[in-house]
């Protein structure tokens, strides 16, 4: 039964989709008999339209050619210029390609000049750094000498100054050391200049005072006084000399003998006799033993009137001109050219003005020493610099 049942079922669907298809047929040829039945109708009007369609059409066509033509005729001439453009952008990239080929050989080329000019540039660098190096130890041994030539005058000028007293050769030791710098032209050495010619303008404001003249002559007196006659010395007498200068003939007779014998006695008597002045007693001769202190003593007078000299010293200076000249005066033989020459000297000496205040070059020789100070610290630094 169930078998039959399944049977069943399969044949009732394929009746209903039989009767569900032919519903649809009927329902278009229904349709379908409308639209005939209405094109019938319609018909004279429809056809006006299908005229005016087709003129529409034909028009359309009409004009979509044209159109074609022309954007074609457009579409050829762009081509064209297209393809000229293509052409010349062709014929200038190729130019441009061989310029670019050729730009790049010249780049090459400089590059190539520009590392061999580096190369060379870089030696002369170092060549002239090397030239500069040298030309600073130059410069530096030179600033050196210059400086110890400077030194060596202002030591001189400040020696003739405190030791001669010459102020003459103390300027000309400054000028010189002046003449020097101004040679060498170096602005560093403008400062120790400036204090150089402010001392020269002192020493030539100062009043003349010859006082190397005056140790010369001082020195001169020193020098006689060995050979100066003292006063209780015996005179040579002119009439033995010019009777030994005179021939001398033998008397042979008994007068001639007694008076040459006489006159032998009386030269004996007069060397034993002497005549001295003792009423003035001096400390530094009381006999004539003592000639030889004396001399000494006036030679030490004369040495302490040469320092007073040099120490600017004007009091003790003219004490012991004066001194001297004292004891000149009363020791020695007033009537004898050399004593008289001494006498003359000393006197021209005892009123000449020596006790000057010289100035000592201090101011100059400071800057000359920060000059040097400031080279040596310079120096060291320069050189590390090169080295690095």
């Amino acid at each position: 039964m169930e078998k039959d049942a399944l049977t069943s079922a399969p044949q009732k669907d394929d009746a209903s989709s039989q009767e569900a298809a032919a519903q649809p047929k009927s329902d278009a040829e229904e349709t379908l008999a409308q639209a005939e039945a209405v094109a019938e109708r319609e018909a004279p009007r429809g056809t006006a339209l299908t005229w005016s369609a087709v003129l529409v059409a034909v028009a359309t066509l009409g004009l979509l050619g044209l159109h074609w033509f022309d954007t074609r005729e457009r579409f050829a001439g762009l081509q064209a210029e297209v393809a000229q453009r293509l052409a010349s952008s062709d014929a200038a990239g190729g130019e441009a390609r061989m310029l670019a080929k050729q730009g790049q050989e010249a780049t090459a080329t400089l590059q190539a000049r520009l590392i061999d000019l580096e190369a060379k540039l870089a030696e002369s660098q170092s060549q002239q750094a090397a030239i500069d190096a040298l030309l600073q130890d130059m410069t530096r041994n030179s600033d050196a000498r210059l400086l110890s030539e400077i030194e060596q005058a202002l030591g001189a000028a400040v020696q003739q100054l405190q030791l001669a007293g010459n102020v003459e050769a103390a300027l000309i030791a400054l000028q010189g050391a002046d003449a020097r710098l101004a040679s060498a032209g170096r602005p560093q050495f403008l400062p120790l200049r400036k204090v150089i010619a402010r001392d020269m303008e002192r020493l030539k404001a100062l009043p003349l005072a010859d006082v190397h003249g005056i140790g010369l002559r001082i020195e001169s007196v020193a020098a006689a006084v060995d050979s100066l006659p003292l006063a209780f010395e015996a005179k040579p007498v002119a009439a033995p000399e010019q009777a030994a200068a005179a021939p001398t003939a033998p008397d042979s007779t008994w007068t001639g003998f007694a008076r040459q014998l006489a006159g032998e006695l009386w030269r004996e008597v007069k060397s034993l006799i002497r005549i001295e002045r003792l009423d003035r007693p001096d400390p530094a001769l009381l006999a004539p033993s003592h000639a030889f202190f004396l001399r000494e003593n006036l030679r030490l007078r004369l040495l302490s009137a040469r320092l007073a000299l040099l120490q600017r010293d004007g009091a003790a200076f003219r004490r012991e001109v004066q001194q001297s000249q004292a004891w000149i005066e009363r020791y020695f033989d007033l009537r004898a050219a050399p004593v008289q020459t001494a006498v003359a000297t000393l006197k021209q000496m005892g009123t000449a003005q020596v006790d000057l205040q010289l100035p000592t070059l201090s101011d100059s020789l400071t800057v000359l020493r920060n000059l040097r100070v400031a080279k040596e610290t310079v120096a060291p630094a320069a050189r590390n610099k090169g080295d690095n």
